[in-house]
């Protein structure tokens, strides 16, 4: 594989958008049918993958099963889990991981050389395939090793693909902007979206700059439908400390027998849910909100009562983080907070990654499957990326097919809000959705975001159909355009479930709104 000059592209087989897990492994499998274009917006190595720090799940203790994880998967997904999608995951997700430790992925060991598996909260058992605290990065690493292997890989670095190339009701290709500026396309049999997640339209998160909601964005731009997009998991325990970044603290520290404290030193979780500190996430965030504002002061992460070499020694790169803000991870108490995280809806995908459109596929976070359901367990992000981006590549090879609508699919709406005349620059957009749109959302602050985000879509959609070489006009508009979709969903949707949690509407209400809520572009 070679990194591919944008002059000489005109036609492949196969175009990837994405260079994570998902779209590793769907190139992986296409790369002996076809040749393969890999396109991603930063350089190579650049994904939430690599920032993927607890692990991968998958049932291969000898304590457990395929469907024991999936019980577990299922009943974090807060009754909203697609089950076929779950069985899928579970049942395959082994085979997929010993294909990694085949490619040379070095997970930790125990001293009789069986992997060394880990709990995170929400597991029954350990089931967490980990290398020290950097699993995402160490699994790109040896995928990258392997895709450069195929001569028939080809990427382009730093493009920013701003459309699909819709032609006949089909999608045929994609538009981008190249490393200078310089507007392209590509054609090619079919197109996977692998583009991650879009943690970056909070003003919170641990996610890179990259991961922005592009996919999300150019598949609802082409006509495709979206699910489920006011499903977004808040971590709990990102590092809250002013000038510091929001550097993710890995729900395996807590799985480890880490503890959360409030300002006056005293554990606190066991008064909010049964599992304590490793209760559901979405669980954790608000009761360390709640706390603060209880105390008030900030919520620390406690790990001094373990043992300190061993405490460093399994987390090796957030000891080394919290070094450079003059913190010692195994003795000090270290202050966290609520950070955007991962994105449950996206495009809506059927189990072999088929979209609405014929010729358009997606996998890993941007899809939605249903497999997460209203909250997703910890490490099954990184098996969905393995396990979904393979079977996609399998479906690429077939005629494309558009996917069946799901029969707990709906597409409904809602009468939107007098949209605000003016526009919203993107720290603006970031800190309403953080406001408005976070942690807790009511009627009030969801309709006042709605107003000002349409507004502004309004306004950007004009400008960007006028300016269409200005990259920096279509990273602004997928921003939007995202952060409008999340926020119209969680307006629509009046209860409480998993990730997405209304004050005006505090109960789970599986009688009026258990499914799944599609939207898709000029719907009515």
């Amino acid at each position: 594989m070679a990194t591919t000059s944008s002059d000489a592209l005109d036609f492949v087989d196969f175009i990837i958008v994405g260079g994570g897990i998902a779209g590793l492994r769907a190139a992986v499998a296409l790369a002996p049918v076809g040749r393969v274009l890999i396109l991603t917006k930063a350089d190579a190595t650049e994904s939430n993958t690599g920032y993927a720090q607890g692990g991968i799940a998958a049932a291969i203790g000898a304590d457990d099963s395929p469907a024991r994880h999936g019980i577990d998967t299922i009943q974090a997904g807060a009754g909203l889990c697609d089950e076929a999608a779950v069985a899928v995951l579970v049942e395959q997700g082994p085979r997929y991981v010993e294909e990694l430790m085949q490619w040379g992925v070095r997970f930790d060991r125990n001293p009789d050389g069986t992997p060394a598996l880990g709990l995170e909260a929400a597991h029954s058992v350990r089931r967490v395939l980990h290398a020290g605290d950097a699993t995402g990065r160490e699994i790109g690493r040896a995928m990258w090793k392997h895709v450069v292997t195929f001569p028939t890989v080809g990427t382009v670095n730093h493009a920013l693909v701003t459309d699909l190339i819709v032609e006949e009701g089909a999608v045929h290709g994609v538009g981008f902007f190249d490393n200078e500026g310089v507007r392209r396309a590509v054609r090619g049999r079919a197109v996977l979206l692998a583009t991650g997640g879009a943690g970056q339209v909070f003003t919170e998160t641990t996610n890179p700059a990259v991961a922005t909601g592009d996919g999300v964005a150019l598949a609802y731009h082409a006509g495709a439908r979206v699910a489920d997009l006011e499903f977004f998991q808040f971590h709990p325990t990102a590092l809250n400390r002013t000038g510091a970044p929001r550097f993710l603290m890995s729900e395996a520290l807590r799985g480890e027998g880490a503890r959360l404290v409030n300002a006056l030193g005293e554990p606190f979780m066991a008064r909010y849910h049964r599992d304590g500190d490793l209760a559901p996430r979405d669980v954790v965030a608000r009761a360390i909100v709640r706390e603060t504002e209880a105390t008030p002061g900030p919520v620390f992460l406690m790990l001094a009562h373990l043992d300190a070499a061993r405490v460093r020694a399994r987390f090796p790169t957030i000891t080394a983080m919290c070094r450079q803000i003059d913190l010692d991870l195994a003795t000090d108490p270290i202050p966290v907070g609520p950070a955007a995280h991962y994105f449950m809806g996206g495009i809506d995908t059927d189990e072999w990654g088929r979209t609405s459109i014929p010729g358009l596929f997606a996998a890993g976070e941007t899809a939605c499957t249903g497999v997460h359901g209203a909250n997703r367990l910890a490490s099954n992000s990184l098996l969905e990326g393995l396990v979904f981006g393979a079977r996609a590549a399998d479906a690429m090879q077939r005629s494309p097919q558009a996917a069946v609508l799901k029969s707990d699919r709906r597409a409904i709406s809602f009468p939107s809000p007098q949209p605000l005349a003016s526009g919203l620059s993107t720290r603006g957009i970031r800190e309403l959705m953080w406001r408005d749109v976070g942690l807790f959302r009511t009627r009030q602050r969801l309709e006042q975001a709605v107003a000002a985000l349409d507004g502004a879509y309004e306004i950007e959609r004009q400008t960007t159909d006028r300016a269409i070489s200005d990259a920096a006009a279509w990273r602004q508009f997928n921003l939007l355009t995202v952060a409008r979709l999340i926020a119209r969903a969680a307006l629509r949707r009046e209860e409480s479930r998993g990730g997405h949690f209304r004050e005006d509407f505090p109960q789970r209400d599986d009688e009026r709104w258990r499914f799944h809520a599609i939207d898709r572009r000029d719907a009515r």
